[in-house]
């Protein structure tokens, strides 16, 4: 298992356009993927559960990868978190 901590900085949050890339990206690797923020946790694959955390610009969120491709995945998700913080 691998996992980071991410500070989002999307100016919405984890919110439409941000966490369909987000899982978008998850979907694509064989690992299990989680995030964490505010005590809730959600599958990273999972559109719904992902916008259920109601993950506010400036929290930081815990990723954990397990499985298959772990450090790849994690890696992707941190490039997708900063492709859209970059775009504020």
């Amino acid at each position: 298992m691998v996992e980071t901590q991410v500070l989002i900085r999307t100016g919405v949050g984890l919110h439409a356009r941000p966490a369909a890339a987000l899982v978008g990206e998850a979907r694509r690797h064989a690992c299990a993927l989680r995030l964490e923020c505010g005590g809730r946790a959600a599958d990273a694959k999972n559109i719904l559960q992902v916008l259920a955390l109601g993950v506010k610009d400036g929290e930081v969120v815990h990723i954990r990868a397990k499985g298959e491709g772990e450090r790849q995945a994690l890696d992707a998700l941190l490039g997708v978190l900063k492709a859209v913080s970059d775009g504020v």
